[in-house]
């Protein structure tokens, strides 16, 4: 769906113009480091454009990048060359982490963020740093004795970027923004500002006392806690972009616990921090919302029925004790439609078992079409099934049977099918879930035993007439 737009020029010039933006925020806050560009958010933001779009957008980063290094060096060939490898930084990341990583489920399971760590840590970001650190050795800007030093530097500076954005706008341009409640949002916004205040007691010179630079950073990890456990990854990437930015300001700013004689010194520590916090919170997100995926997935398989996807006998009865709860407090009654397929016995002698269990799900698909939406079907088990029908007397259980019958009896699949059914209903055959179960079980058997008292008539009938005329 993205990578249709990746050659729309809104959406290019859109990419060029953030990446310069945020490109020009990394020159303006590395202070003497800003040829080395220590602090380069825009990697991270390449990188996600790249991944959501494709390799197509590249010349808008590479753009994005050569602009905002000539504004800040004034060299164009240095510009250049500085570019090419900022530009190609995102382009091998993002083809190894579609290859190896998942795309854009890149964030979704640990595994696929070790993959994502590892592939930015040691394929892509060593691009930009060794052609960054070569192209300042033979321009003359930097010794060589200063090579080493340059090419953590630049490699620290586009990890910590990708660590920080990438998962932020990854997360905000593909995950769906779900419905959020008072409390939520309540919730969400005692968050932030918490964190913010906290953030500028460590970071920015707020602590009650004439030290300002405690190293109580580890304050800030409470937060990407309670995000990923009461949130999800988006609102834990949200956080890791608001922690980094106030740790990072603090610091240029020589405040906070990662102060040092120079200023190159505390930008280096505060961006190792950063980048540690980051990719911890990025995995620990992922965890956890690995770890409720799987609860809801055992909750499904705890109340549907593997075969048919119908509700299945547990969660039949918590059904019909909820509907009774609810009928008692609107007064008004509800039916229970208890319906058991006609010859399974026969199906699976003549064709086999792998058919009966067809037959089984052919019936189960015609009685959610037979059923309102407000209905729940749910398989009994073998071959009966059983249909809550609320707010709904013995004429529309009956209703939803006729409709059964016929859908069955249109069906073109064969062996045809039949059903017959008995309808119970709260609280004249029951005020219990077994008792109102048990009622719709003897009547269906009833008008079991009537189908085959008239099937048995209209055969003898036959028989007669077949004397008669012999």
């Amino acid at each position: 769906m993205y990578a249709r737009l990746a050659r729309n020029p809104v959406v290019l010039a859109a990419i060029f113009a953030v990446y310069y933006a945020l490109g020009t925020l990394g020159q303006a806050v590395s202070g003497p480091l800003s040829m080395v560009t220590a602090v380069w958010p825009a990697s991270g933001f390449g990188l996600a454009a790249m991944v959501v779009f494709g390799p197509a957008v590249w010349p808008a980063i590479f753009a994005g990048a050569t602009l905002a290094l000539l504004s800040s060096t004034g060299e164009l060939g240095i510009s250049v060359t500085l570019a090419i490898g900022s530009t190609l930084e995102p382009l091998a990341g993002a083809v190894l982490i579609d290859r190896f990583a998942g795309g854009l489920s890149v964030l979704r399971t640990a595994n696929t963020v070790f993959r994502f760590a590892t592939i930015t840590a040691l394929a892509s970001t060593p691009i930009s740093a060794t052609l960054g650190a070569l192209t300042l050795w033979f321009s003359g800007t930097t010794p060589i004795d200063n090579f080493t030093y340059v090419w953590l530097t630049w490699w620290l500076g586009h990890l910590t970027g990708i660590f920080v954005v990438t998962p932020f706008v990854l997360l905000w341009a593909t995950t769906p923004l779900g419905r959020v409640n008072l409390l939520e949002a309540l919730e969400a916004i005692a968050l932030f500002a918490l964190l913010i205040g906290v953030c500028l007691v460590v970071f920015c010179g707020w602590f009650p006392g004439d030290v300002k630079n405690y190293p109580l950073e580890f304050l800030c990890v409470p937060f990407l806690l309670w995000a990923a456990f009461r949130f999800g990854r988006r609102e834990v990437a949200t956080v890791v972009v608001v922690l980094a930015a106030l740790a990072k300001w603090g610091t240029l700013n020589s405040l906070g616990p990662f102060v040092r004689p120079t200023a190159s010194e505390a930008l280096i520590l505060v961006q190792a921090y950063t980048a540690v916090m980051a990719m911890m919170a990025t995995v620990l997100g992922a965890v956890v919302a690995e770890h409720k995926r799987a609860e809801a997935q055992l909750r499904d398989l705890a109340i549907t029925d593997p075969l048919t996807g119908l509700a299945n006998y547990r969660r039949l009865i918590e059904l019909l004790r909820a509907e009774i709860i609810r009928s008692r407090r609107t007064r008004r009654s509800f039916s229970v439609l208890f319906i058991d397929m006609n010859g399974l016995k026969k199906v699976n002698d003549k064709y086999g078992h792998l058919a009966g269990s067809r037959a089984i799900c052919r019936v189960a698909d015609a009685l959610r079409k037979s059923s309102r939406a407000i209905d729940t079907a749910a398989r009994y088990g073998g071959d009966e099934f059983a249909v809550v029908l609320p707010e709904t007397g013995e004429e529309g259980g009956r209703l939803v049977l006729r409709r059964l019958a016929e859908r069955l009896a249109a069906d073109t699949d064969k062996p045809q099918l039949s059903v017959s059914g008995g309808v119970a209903v709260f609280p004249r055959d029951g005020d219990s879930p077994t008792l109102l179960l048990r009622a719709a079980d003897r009547l269906l058997y009833e008008a079991k035993a009537r189908l085959i008292a008239s099937r048995k008539a209209a055969a003898q009938a036959d028989d007669r007439r077949t004397g008669t005329l012999f």
